[in-house]
C-alpha cells in the first residue's frame, strides 16, 4: 500500500462521482439530477475528507427497515455495497485497486442512489404507469407477431419529480432530517394506510396485490380529483361509480370496457350533459358491425342510423352507400337521438383524448349483471338523472329538473310539470325541453383502476383483476419487491 491509498485525492474524486452518475442504475430522473448537482458544482451531501459520519447509518436503518416492512430488495437501495464501503473507511482497509478517491466516490452516489430513490419512488411511484399501460394491449402486430404500435389506455396527468423536489431532499439529509422526510414523501390516503396495515400479515399472493395498489396510491393526479369539494370517480374494476359532494355520496352501478376495448384511465372535468345525444358511430364499430349492411335501407331504419358524407355533411339514402363506401371512412353514420339511442338519453361530456364518456342507456340490464365490461371504452350509468342533477348547482329549479325528466322520457313531478304534459296532443311528440346544461363549477372525474379500493363511506373491497393490470405492474415492480 502506497500513502497515496489513504489520500483522498479532490480530482479523482470528482472524476470517480462523475463516472458513477453518469453510468448508475436504476431512477433516471435520479441519475440525470446527480449529474448536473455535482456538475453543477454542488457540494457532496454525505462524505467529506473525514470520512462519513452518522448520518449514513441514520439511512440505512431506516432503509432496511423498511425495505423488510414494505417487501423492497434491500439490493434496490446498494445496502450491502453502502455497509462494505462504510466498514472500509472507518477501518481504512483501502488498497490499490480501491483507493479512498474511489470508495468515497461510490459511497457519495450510493447513498444518494439510494435515498433519492426511495423517496421519488414513494412521492411518485417506483413504476410509471405511461410505460407499463401504454405498452400493454398490442393494436398493430408484425409478421412474426410482435407489437408495432399500442392502445393508449392511460392518460391521468401524474406529477412527477422536478429539480425542487431533490433539492428539498439534499436539504433535509440532515441527522434529524431524514427520517421524517422520507416518511413525509409516503401517500397520506387513508387507502394506502390500510394497505401497509394489510401487508404485515398477508400471505405471497395477497402481498402481490396489496403492494399493486400501494404502487397505484403513489401515482399522484396533478388535478387532486380527490381532494375536491365535489368529484366522479369510477373504479372499473368494480364496475361502479361514486358521486362524491360535500355532504353526500350517489353511488351506482356502471358499464364498462370489454376486454378487448378497455376503458382508458384518465382525469378530467366534467363540462356540460347533453341531452338525447346523437350517437356519432366510431370508425372500428363501422367496420366490424356496420359495413356489411350497406345498402340496407331497412337495418338504417330499424336502428335509426343515418348517413352522411364527412366533406359536405349531406345526408344520403342507404340504399346508394355500399359496403366499400362505409370502410373508406368518407362517410359518418350516427344514430338520432331519443328513445333507443345507444348512448340513452343524457351524456355527460368532458375533454379527453379517447372520445369516452358517461353516459345512460338504452339496455339497462346490463346493471344486473356482476361482470359489466361489455361497452366499447364509454361508461355507462345506472341512474342517469340522479347523476344530472347531482352536476348541478345546490337546489337546482324544480322546473329545470321537469324539464329534464320530460326531455328524458319520465314522468314530471312538479304540478307545473304534469300541467304542460296534459296539455299536450297525445298524437304529438313530446318535445325536447332541455338539449344541453352546462356544469358550472366544473366536476372533476377520475376513471381509475384499483382492485382493493376504499369507498368513500370507509369500507374496504377487493375486485377481480378483470384487464389484466395488476399482473403487468406487479411484474414491471418484481427489481423492487422480494
Amino acid at each position: 500500500m502506497k500513502a497515496d491509498d489513504y489520500s483522498l485525492n479532490p480530482q479523482s474524486f470528482q472524476e470517480k462521482l462523475a463516472i458513477y452518475c453518469k453510468n448508475g442504475k436504476g431512477n433516471k430522473s435520479v441519475n440525470n439530477f446527480l449529474s448536473r448537482h455535482y456538475e453543477n458544482g454542488g457540494t457532496t451531501v454525505w462524505v467529506d475528507k473525514w470520512g462519513v459520519d452518522d448520518r449514513a447509518d441514520s439511512l440505512l436503518a431506516f432503509l432496511e427497515s423498511e425495505s423488510a416492512e414494505m417487501g423492497f430488495r434491500a439490493s434496490v437501495f446498494y445496502i450491502a455495497e453502502i455497509k462494505a464501503d462504510m466498514e472500509k473507511v472507518r477501518t481504512l482497509t483501502f488498497d490499490q485497486h480501491d483507493n479512498v478517491s474511489q470508495v468515497m466516490a461510490r459511497l457519495e452516489y450510493n447513498l444518494n442512489n439510494a435515498y433519492l430513490t426511495y423517496a421519488t419512488g414513494q412521492r411518485y411511484g417506483f413504476v410509471n404507469p405511461n410505460n407499463v399501460l401504454n405498452r400493454y394491449d398490442a393494436r398493430d402486430k408484425d409478421s412474426t407477431g410482435r407489437a408495432i404500435t399500442y392502445r393508449h389506455l392511460y392518460d391521468v396527468d401524474i406529477e412527477s419529480p422536478t429539480d425542487s423536489f431533490f433539492n428539498a431532499a439534499m436539504a433535509c439529509a440532515t441527522i434529524d432530517g431524514i427520517g421524517a422526510f422520507l416518511r413525509q414523501t409516503e401517500p397520506k390516503t387513508e387507502l394506502y394506510g390500510r394497505l401497509r396495515q394489510m401487508l404485515r400479515n398477508a400471505n405471497s399472493v395477497e402481498r402481490q396485490k396489496i403492494l399493486v395498489n400501494m404502487e397505484r396510491c403513489r401515482w399522484r393526479d396533478k388535478l387532486h380529483v380527490q381532494e375536491q369539494r365535489k368529484y366522479v370517480v369510477v373504479n372499473v374494476p368494480a364496475f361502479h361509480l361514486w358521486a362524491v359532494g360535500p355532504d353526500s355520496v350517489i353511488d351506482m352501478r356502471a358499464a364498462c370496457g370489454a376486454l378487448k376495448t378497455k376503458t382508458p384511465l384518465l382525469s378530467s372535468q366534467i363540462t356540460y350533459m347533453q341531452v338525447n345525444p346523437e350517437w356519432v358511430i366510431p370508425m372500428s364499430i363501422i367496420r366490424d358491425d356496420v359495413a356489411r349492411h350497406g345498402g340496407d335501407s331497412n337495418y338504417f331504419a330499424r336502428h335509426r342510423y343515418y348517413i352522411a358524407d364527412r366533406k359536405t355533411g349531406k345526408r344520403l339514402s342507404p340504399t346508394a352507400v355500399s359496403a366499400a363506401m362505409l370502410r373508406s371512412g368518407n362517410y359518418r353514420v350516427a344514430q338520432e337521438g331519443g328513445a333507443g339511442n345507444s348512448l340513452g338519453r343524457i351524456i355527460f361530456r368532458f375533454p379527453n383524448n379517447f372520445s369516452v364518456f358517461l353516459h345512460d342507456t338504452s339496455s339497462p340490464g346490463v346493471f344486473q349483471r356482476d361482470n359489466r365490461g361489455v361497452s366499447h371504452g364509454c361508461v355507462r350509468v345506472q341512474r342517469p338523472f340522479d347523476l344530472a342533477v347531482f352536476m348541478m348547482e345546490k337546489d337546482p329549479d324544480e322546473w329545470l329538473l321537469d324539464k329534464l325528466r320530460i326531455s328524458m322520457g319520465m314522468k314530471p313531478e312538479t304540478e307545473q310539470g304534469r300541467k304542460y304534459m296534459d296539455q299536450l296532443d297525445p298524437s304529438v311528440k313530446v318535445p325536447q325541453l332541455v338539449r344541453s346544461i352546462n356544469v358550472s363549477p366544473r366536476v372533476p372525474i377520475i376513471i381509475t383502476y384499483y382492485t382493493i379500493f376504499l369507498a368513500p363511506d370507509g369500507s374496504l373491497h377487493h375486485y377481480p383483476d378483470v384487464y389484466g393490470y395488476d399482473n403487468a405492474i406487479s411484474e414491471t415492480l418484481k427489481p423492487y419487491t422480494e
